[in-house]
């Protein structure tokens, strides 16, 4: 699956990509909000995680900016995969990229994606509760908290970290089919 954006474009990672992806996500900040990365995080990983099969009704998609340089520059990596109560939607970025409405602005590109790309319905999402600037994106993207407080797994941190649980229904006049690339 493939989005554009104003500033962004949403496309699958390739192999090629293994060296920005490792540099790009390979911060202890950033992997320690994060549910299945490992930490310390190397090129083996990146490789190892762009080989990865995606089921058909799954999306995984690197984040490339535009607007910074004449060349696209991978800042994150956002998806929707299957969760233990259905689709969940997740997202990182690189600390350099924080900040900027990037998060946000890729979130309803997925979304779209999600909704009209793989017929997804509802999704939900689980940030850590000691990351208010995801709860916060999950409330700009339309996501409402369940109430639902679980202990989800850490890779990076080898232990159950305390979340909450957020949800969105993709309603057809809300969610934007995707914009393709030209």
């Amino acid at each position: 699956m493939f989005a554009r954006t104003p500033r962004l474009t949403l496309r699958p990672g390739w192999i090629e990509d293994a060296p920005a992806l490792a540099r790009a996500v390979a911060h202890e900040c950033v992997a320690m909000k994060l549910a299945r990365l490992p930490w310390p995080y190397d090129l083996v990983d990146a490789e190892t995680f762009l080989a990865m099969p995606v089921a058909r009704d799954e999306a995984s998609c690197l984040i490339f900016a535009h607007d910074l340089s004449d060349a696209p520059i991978l800042i994150g990596g956002c998806g929707i995969h299957r969760g233990d109560d259905g689709p969940e939607f997740g997202y990182w970025l690189t600390p350099a990229a924080w900040g900027r409405g990037y998060a946000t602005e890729a979130g309803r590109a997925m979304l779209g994606i999600a909704r009209w790309g793989l017929g997804h319905r509802r999704l939900t999402a689980h940030p850590h509760d000691d990351n208010p600037a995801s709860a916060r994106v999950l409330r700009k993207l339309g996501f409402i908290a369940t109430g639902r407080h679980d202990a989800r797994f850490s890779r990076a941190r080898g232990g159950l970290v305390p979340s909450v649980g957020y949800a969105i229904t993709l309603d057809d006049a809300e969610v934007e089919p995707p914009r393709m690339a030209a």
